[in-house]
């Protein structure tokens, strides 16, 4: 019974994807499937990283279709950093992709429950995890992992979340930040991908390379 109050508060004002839209009101012509919606998101990246952005989904048109209804195509899971907004990123508009976001990704009971809100009541069929050069959650738990220095207060969760994959990476060859940061990315999909609550969606992981612009993705 709790669980079922819990979704009805959650879901209450926002009509699932799965439920009949409005006659004449709201039209969806989100990517119907994973491998669509991932295509979109290459297509999206593409034109950021040439600097030929559409900026789609962003008249008076599309704020008043949203406005009573949601229907986004993707769930993007990533870091909190200033330089990796997915919106931008993908360059995508209102509606389009619902956006988490946590240092270094890191999952605990509000990220997971958001991300099967996603799945579950808005029907979304991808959810990508997107990690990003020089983070600086990485950077942490690698300084974390090297000197065993304790880290204060609500950041050492962060820390503890990106570890194991700070220490898979210490003895591989290259830099150790950016080894975990992949590391990070492979692990926290497995995570998802191997919860049941998730099996509707495809789970991919990807990174962002801040020099260039660019999304190296990495399909399941």
């Amino acid at each position: 019974m709790l669980a079922l109050s819990a979704a009805a508060a959650l879901t209450a004002g926002v009509p699932s994807a799965r439920a009949a839209a409005p006659t004449g009101r709201v039209r969806t012509d989100r990517p119907p499937t994973a491998e669509r919606a991932l295509a979109e998101l290459r297509s999206g990246n593409a034109r950021f990283a040439a600097l030929r952005q559409r900026h789609p989904h962003e008249d008076a048109a599309r704020r008043a279709a949203v406005a009573v209804s949601q229907h986004p195509f993707a769930l993007v899971l990533g870091c909190v950093d200033s330089r990796v907004p997915p919106e931008l990123v993908f360059d995508q508009g209102l509606g389009d992709l619902l956006a988490i976001r946590s240092a270094g990704q890191a999952l605990d009971e509000a990220v997971l429950g958001s991300i099967q809100f996603g799945v579950e009541e808005l029907g979304v069929p991808l959810v990508l995890v997107l990690g990003h050069e020089r983070c600086g959650a990485a950077t942490a738990a690698v300084e974390y992992v090297r000197t065993g220095k304790p880290v204060e207060g609500h950041l050492a969760r962060v820390v503890e979340e990106i570890a194991p994959a700070a220490r898979a990476t210490r003895d591989l060859p290259g830099d150790w930040v950016e080894n975990t940061v992949r590391a990070n990315v492979a692990r926290i999909r497995r995570r998802l991908a191997q919860d049941e609550a998730f099996d509707r969606a495809r789970i991919v992981g990807a990174r962002f390379d801040l020099d260039t612009g660019k999304v190296a993705f990495h399909p399941s």
